[in-house]
């Protein structure tokens, strides 16, 4: 693997330190906030790692240039700071894990090292977004997860030559990526690609926006050209929080291995890609928060260790009703809320009864102490404090014991919630989204 390049955002340092002295002084004096309150935690910019490899194919090689200057030029106006390399083992060892959202320009990981860290990353609460080529397989056997549950398109089955643009129809305009579309839109230049498996056969990916049949014949080679069909371009997996986009494949001229075409050439196109960007990194409506957590709005849980949410088992909301882990279904029973109590703590309540709150049983203070609904009586053992971490998420805090709120390390359905120790692990970790 070559050498990683990184291209890094940088931020004033003279403004750090201002900053750093304003909060010695307001401690000193008495006027700081405690810092584990969720309040006190102001809005920073998403991170946004942008892996390449650069290597192969004239095309590939000019879209990831052209990506790796654009990005940089809109994250400032956008909210995010974008750090590209070519180190794909930062999938591998953890160095993905301070980013809140990954992209890949031309390629996808390799080695089992990296796809088993990538698979993490994803299951634990992850963003990513992928253009062309990296979905690319004539052999989705080899990396079932990625290919067949994950992007849900299998093997590439044709292509389209030469690269031309097409009319996109969009087919979804709820989803955060593409409210601010019109009906139809021409995109940039690409050579597009088709899947074995037909997406709307799959219940997880929703399709955001596919080849609008004005767009026949879409190809200049009469041999490689689509006449007619179903093509989707844009779409995202329910289950995760990822998009990809079937461009990224530039017109060249190989023989002088010059730039025909740029994919950045259509604005509306862009918009999907800047909209997209903000709902994986968190500043759409309904994304983990950034600051206070609203007392208005519910809430779902993912736990960042095995990618599960908080439950309440069968949707029951009796006392004694299991906290469990389990697929994330975004149902009435994984939705809760949190009102504050007093000194920065919270109780949790359940959406099926507001009343209802997370409770460990028998206010016990012991490590591993099992979660359950009870009806709110004001008891520390039913108030949490909510403590978020520099990536956003947050860790809970039991109030009478001082142990936090814990999944399993495994991703297992119905497995009851406890309080453990707080140790920092991702068992302890959750991605608090709203609904």
């Amino acid at each position: 693997m070559a050498e990683p390049h990184f291209s890094v955002v940088r931020h004033s340092v003279g403004s750090r330190k201002v900053l750093r002295l304003f909060i010695l002084l307001a401690a000193l004096l008495g006027l700081a906030t405690p810092p584990a309150q969720a309040t006190t935690h102001a809005a920073s910019p998403f991170k946004v790692l942008a892996l390449y490899n650069g290597t192969w194919d004239a095309a590939h090689i000019s879209f990831v240039h052209e990506a790796n200057d654009w990005f940089p030029r809109q994250a400032a106006a956008n909210g995010f700071t974008y750090t590209a390399s070519n180190n794909w083992d930062l999938l591998a060892n953890g160095g993905v894990n301070g980013y809140q959202v990954v992209l890949f320009l031309d390629d996808l990981p390799q080695t089992a090292a990296q796809r088993a860290g990538f698979e993490q990353y994803m299951r634990g609460g992850g963003a990513w977004m992928g253009f062309h080529v990296s979905a690319f397989t004539t052999d989705a056997a080899s990396w079932p997860w990625y290919h067949n549950q994950f992007l849900g398109s299998g093997n590439f089955k044709s292509n389209t030559w030469g690269p031309t643009t097409a009319v996109l129809r969009v087919e979804d305009r709820s989803h955060p990526a593409t409210r601010n579309l019109p009906s139809t839109f021409t995109s940039s230049v690409s050579e597009w690609y088709s899947w074995s498996n037909d997406l709307r056969q799959n219940p997880d990916i929703k399709i955001l926006a596919s080849i609008d049949r004005s767009s026949f014949p879409l190809g200049t080679d009469p041999d490689q050209s689509w006449y007619s069909g179903y093509y989707p371009i844009l779409w995202t997996n329910t289950e995760y929080r990822m998009l990809y986009a079937n461009f990224g494949h530039n017109a060249m001229d190989y023989d002088t291995n010059t730039t025909l075409s740029s994919t950045f050439a259509s604005p509306t196109q862009n918009q999907f890609l800047l909209d997209g960007l903000k709902w994986l990194g968190g500043a759409g409506d309904t994304q983990p928060p950034s600051g206070p957590i609203s007392e208005t709005s519910w809430y779902t849980m993912r736990n960042a260790g095995n990618g599960d949410c908080v439950d309440a088992r069968a949707a029951a909301t009796a006392n004694g009703t299991v906290i469990q882990q389990y697929t994330c279904n975004n149902t009435a029973a994984q939705q809760l809320r949190f009102r504050s109590t007093d000194s920065g703590y919270v109780r949790i309540a359940a959406r099926g009864n507001p009343q209802q709150v997370v409770d460990v049983t028998d206010r016990s203070q012991a490590d591993n102490a099992p979660l359950q609904l009870w009806s709110y009586s004001g008891g520390q053992n039913q108030q949490w404090q909510p403590v978020q971490e520099s990536c956003g998420r947050y860790h809970f805090v039991a109030r009478h014991s001082g142990r936090c709120l814990s999944a399993a390390a495994t991703s297992d359905n119905s497995i009851q919630l406890t309080q453990r120790g707080c140790d920092g692990s991702g068992a302890q970790t959750f991605q608090l989204t709203a609904q």
